[in-house]
């Protein structure tokens, strides 16, 4: 698109767009692993836990993406052999999940292919990365729409 409200329109437009493409590469490296994106995140918020269980919120409230269904993902990571999901023996309700040493793998696996994924960023510096960094969380601290 060639013209924009003002550059704050532009800005956001970019973001939608650079979100995008970046979600299309994930995607992408993920295929050949069987997963998703929302999966891998759920994998990594276990393996930061491990060996500790953990339950859904907990899941839920480390999620990149706040709109996914944790449980169902879960269950399909449980599906896989990449999670465990026992009941919790105090509180029947609650189940403690924690990731399997088969999720371990596939992590490591995923996280060797993943180190490529840094050459997308080569056409900034150093320096730009971290500006970058910094304005990103910037804008997301500092402004709440009410």
């Amino acid at each position: 698109q060639k013209r924009f409200r003002n550059q704050y329109h532009k800005l956001g437009v970019n973001l939608i767009y650079t979100s995008n493409w970046w979600i299309g590469i994930l995607t992408c490296v993920f295929r050949p692993f069987d997963i998703s994106l929302q999966q891998f995140n759920v994998l990594r918020i276990l393996r930061g836990r491990h060996p500790k269980p953990c339950g859904i919120q907990w899941i839920k409230e480390r999620m990149l993406d706040k709109m996914s269904d944790a449980s169902r993902l879960v269950d399909r990571l449980k599906e896989k052999g990449l999670v465990s999901r026992i009941a919790n023996p105090s509180d029947r309700r609650a189940v403690e999940i924690t990731i399997t040493s088969k999720g371990l793998t596939l992590l490591k696996k995923m996280d060797q292919k993943n180190g490529n994924l840094d050459q997308l960023f080569k056409s900034l510096t150093f320096n730009e990365v971290k500006l970058v960094n910094v304005l990103l969380d910037k804008l997301r601290t500092k402004n709440k729409l009410e």
